[in-house]
């Protein structure tokens, strides 16, 4: 049986691949950050008959990749194809970027991605296997507000490049993937609003495209044609791009946030009010539910179910809240759920507690 490593597993296309390899007959080993999603998924996937096992690490931590090999080899004793698809965004100007964001958004594109490759290769010999980079349509033309995200994915289709020819004498594959535009919630996690619905392809469809990728082996895999060759002319055309990307960033779904914001003037501090009225929290309710509000629309999921889910002092299992607002939740009503705990618990709503969430304040 052959074995595929995927990581970026927790939601997106990591998950949509994981399932549909499960499905084709691979046995998985399945690598996120968030494992009560990827315990969800490998839920699905033994009900299916199939074989996963699942890793809870941050392939942006080069010494994750080994253990994340051990997994594999104790678990099914071998790899044949590695899918580096792990992905992350920090939001803002490239040169407001912090030297964490920076290290985190390489460490996941670049440097974890090339370590696993390294910690894999014996076991990639033995299979003449196959590794998978994905990359960004943001490699080739860099648009402003994605912080570090652009060069950090244009260096993984550079150590495509490289690993291809370094890798090619040992019988070993390496296909570079431009996803096009998916409809994930990457995007609405990182406070963005993401690109036109149009536009979007979604992250089934790619990942039908990379098994179907694995026997033919090739260089380049563009998953949506169109959006490449559109990709290809703005970078030939780079004026124009510029031009169009400056007066129109709601295109590429992203917002104009690619200039430093320079702090305002101090001005000399008003004088206290003589009462200070209660103030509500529904704005930082508002605010921490704005990066998911359009993920909850598609699921139907209400905002007035979440907000009663915040009872100061209660547990909340990921599970149990999609039984209760889904009745028989499918994989995408799930994963919705727990982006909206992860989203509440990064705006301190919640404290995560194992695979649990503990609600620590109300929305009011």
């Amino acid at each position: 049986m052959s074995v595929v490593v995927v990581t970026g597993a927790s939601s997106g296309i990591g998950r949509a691949l994981a399932l549909r390899a499960a499905r084709a007959g691979y046995d998985v080993v399945a690598i996120g950050r968030n494992s009560s999603a990827l315990d969800a998924l490998a839920e699905c996937v033994r009900r299916e008959g199939a074989r996963i096992v699942t890793g809870a690490h941050d392939v942006a931590e080069p010494a994750s990749a080994r253990a994340i090999v051990d997994l594999a080899r104790r678990n099914f004793g071998r790899i044949d194809v590695l899918v580096n698809n792990a992905g992350q965004v920090a939001v803002g100007p490239l040169s407001a970027q912090s030297d964490e964001a920076l290290r985190a958004q390489f460490g996941t594109h670049a440097i974890g991605p090339i370590a696993l490759v390294r910690e894999a290769l014996p076991l990639l010999r033995v299979s003449q296997g196959h590794v998978f980079l994905v990359g960004s349509g943001v490699a080739r033309v860099p648009v402003g507000g994605l912080g570090a995200y652009p060069p950090s994915k244009a260096a993984t289709r550079s150590a495509a490049s490289v690993l291809r020819r370094e890798l090619k004498p040992l019988g070993i594959a390496v296909t570079y993937v431009d996803p096009g535009v998916v409809d994930t919630a990457f995007m609405s996690r990182a406070g963005m609003p993401g690109a036109p619905a149009p536009l979007l392809v979604t992250p089934e469809a790619v990942a039908r495209k990379i098994v179907l990728a694995i026997p033919t082996r090739p260089r380049v895999l563009n998953a949506v044609p169109w959006q490449t060759a559109f990709v290809a002319l703005a970078e030939l055309f780079p004026r124009v791009t510029d031009f169009v990307l400056e007066h129109n960033p709601a295109l590429v779904g992203t917002t104009d946030a690619a200039a430093p914001h320079l702090p305002p003037p101090a001005l000399p501090a008003p004088e206290p009010p003589a009462a200070t009225p209660s103030i509500s929290d529904q704005p930082a309710f508002d605010a921490a539910i704005e990066p998911v509000r359009r993920r909850m629309e598609r699921v139907k999921l209400k905002e007035s179910f979440v907000r009663d889910l915040l009872r100061a002092g209660e547990s909340l299992d990921p599970d149990e809240v999609a039984l209760r607002w889904a009745g028989m939740p499918n994989k995408n009503e799930r994963a919705a759920t727990l982006e909206v705990l992860d989203a509440l618990a990064e705006a301190h709503f919640l404290a995560r507690d194992g695979e649990r969430y503990r609600v620590v304040r109300g929305p009011d």
